[in-house]
């Protein structure tokens, strides 16, 4: 069962945002968020933490420049998700813009797997680069970067990832939470970092002279990649990643984007001019996703560097007939995997650890992430890899560290777990098909010891009640143009209602008409609870989202329902 829980507000700092001129509903909400004054609401590019305070980021920025000025030929090996394909394609265009000579690679999860392995690099070597430049990954690729370096490539790592107990011995490395670096957000994604890696080099280009008689680039012209990767790689969104959303946000709006964005907006059935931060992580994002996750990322990465909307709009129709083709896929394994679970009691169990033989590589970490949304449990699901092994992709709750939780496996089991690496809430892994009892005996047993019973519990916070008199359509506008994300959730309000009617929409979601009650005044508004047919009660609680909802022209105002209590 659920455990409503409300988010605290602190009602001075909620006072001092609305002396600043913010409205009391948002004051309240955001307070609740951390957000402790006024500045910290200001999207101006001025307020982002200066690039040169990553460490090693100068350093990386004279690399680069005499990487261009002896006409060096760079080569950027990326990641197959979407942070990694916002990352290649903006190093490429700002790498291009400062004159570099650039091409990107990006390796086939099913042929090379992730990260710069020596297969990887062998390829590579074949394009006769002289540099390698990583994005989104390399900060654990040891033998990738020791097989380049006996080729003669140098390699300059630009990533976000937590790094393991050796070092890769790059020529340069730049990443946020790499030992030693005391970079004051620990949360930017690989496109993020990328992106300050270009803001250094700008400004070691501008001193070397440069630009003393010509106009140097706009590197904000990057900001809606920077935005959709960031969004979509689910990092916390803390002040200095709402600056960067917020930035590309405003781009996406005014349609002066990257063409590939727009054609995806528009193969998602959204309108650019009201772009949101949930635009882009459940529609852009997944579209994107599905070339890595079913065929090859190159070609979303196409799509982003696509320089017209003709261009765009082919190679986004097959992004998203490959999303069709992942959502079928998806269900499919869904109902496996419940079929499944019919045959254990999940309530015993502290996590839950699955694999099938004609699983998807490509979708089990979506599966994972379905199994720990049910469940609230860390999941992780495996597929066969070939040659006698399994991929496993992981999603966790917020109690347990799954990069250490699979750390702690390895140290205790050095032979069980081949390879690993991530987050805290996701993190991949490889081990042998013969070993998956083993290693599922071995994870229940080490989250066991790493969390309580009560922890299993699922937590929904909310943040209160919501009143009829702001259930309106300019307020769902304010709402829905504030840039919420991971660790800076979207409003949840909790409230009893009447329900008024209810009927079952496209045989699997319930539309209803709702009347809200004391004491609040009374007002009637429709609402959806999407994938749920059956029927509520007269009077329910329900934690709920309010949304504008545009149809056939008309502008209306819907509570979206996420969660009704018994």
């Amino acid at each position: 069962m659920t455990k409503i829980a409300l988010r605290k507000s602190e009602a001075q700092v909620a006072q001092q945002l609305e002396a600043a001129g913010v409205l009391p509903l948002m004051a309240r909400l955001l307070a609740a968020r951390g957000v402790t004054a006024p500045a910290q609401l200001s999207a101006n590019l001025s307020n982002l933490l200066p690039p040169n305070t990553l460490t090693h980021n100068q350093a990386m920025a004279k690399f680069l420049a005499d990487a261009i000025f002896t006409k060096k030929k760079l080569l950027v090996i990326g990641d197959y998700d979407a942070d990694g394909a916002t990352a290649t394609a903006v190093a490429v265009k700002g790498l291009r813009a400062f004159g570099a000579m650039v091409d990107f690679l990006v390796p086939n999860r099913f042929e090379y797997g992730y990260g710069l392995t020596p297969e990887i690099v062998a390829l590579a070597a074949t394009l006769q680069p002289d540099i390698i430049i990583t994005v989104d990954n390399g900060i654990a690729s040891v033998e990738g970067v020791a097989a380049a370096n006996m080729l003669g490539i140098q390699v300059l790592i630009t990533d976000h990832h937590l790094p393991g107990l050796e070092t890769p011995q790059a020529a340069c490395i730049i990443n946020p939470n790499q030992h030693g670096c005391h970079f004051a957000s620990k949360h930017l994604a690989g496109v993020g970092v990328m992106f300050y890696g270009l803001l250094c080099l700008r400004a070691e280009l501008r001193e070397r002279g440069l630009y003393a008689d010509k106009i140097e680039p706009n590197l904000t012209e990057l900001l809606d990649l920077v935005a959709l990767g960031t969004v979509a790689d689910l990092v916390k969104l803390d002040d200095n990643n709402r600056i960067l959303v917020e930035q590309g946000l405003r781009r996406i709006r005014a349609g002066v984007c990257s063409p590939g964005i727009l054609a995806l907006l528009r193969v998602s059935g959204r309108q650019y001019q009201a772009a949101s931060a949930q635009d882009l992580g459940f529609y852009v994002g997944p579209r994107l996703n599905a070339a890595g996750r079913l065929d090859d990322m190159t070609l979303g990465i196409q799509c982003l560097l696509a320089e017209s909307a003709s261009e765009a709009e082919g190679i986004s129709k097959q992004l998203n007939d490959l999303n069709v083709q992942r959502r079928s896929i998806e269900a499919d394994m869904q109902d496996s995997a419940n079929i499944s679970l019919d045959d254990i009691d999940v309530t015993n169990q502290y996590s839950i650890s699955m694999y099938q033989a004609d699983w998807h590589q490509g979708v089990i970490g979506i599966l994972a992430s379905r199994l720990k949304e049910r469940f609230h449990r860390p999941v992780i699901v495996f597929a066969d890899a070939g040659d006698g092994l399994l991929k496993g992709s992981g999603r966790s709750i917020a109690s347990l560290h799954l990069r250490d939780a699979l750390d702690l496996i390895s140290k205790h089991q050095p032979d069980l777990i081949i390879k690993f690496g991530g987050h805290a809430m996701a993190a991949g892994l490889s081990i042998k098909q013969v070993d998956f009892t083993r290693f599922q005996q071995s994870f229940e047993a080490v989250v066991q010891s790493l969390i309580t019973e009560a922890d299993l519990q699922a937590v929904l916070e909310v943040d209160g009640n919501l009143g009829g008199e702001n259930m309106t359509f300019h307020i769902a506008q304010v709402l829905e143009n504030q840039v919420w994300g991971q660790g800076f959730a979207p409003p949840l309000f909790y409230d009893e209602f009447e329900v008024v009617n209810q009927r079952i929409l496209g045989e699997k979601h319930l539309k209803l008409t709702l009347k809200t009650i004391a004491p609040s005044p009374s007002v009637v508004i429709d609402a959806i609870y999407f994938n749920q047919v059956d029927f509520l009660d007269n009077h329910i609680q329900a934690a709920y989202q309010l949304q504008t909802n545009s149809y056939n022209g008309a502008q209306k105002v819907q509570l979206n329902l996420r969660y009704v209590g018994l």
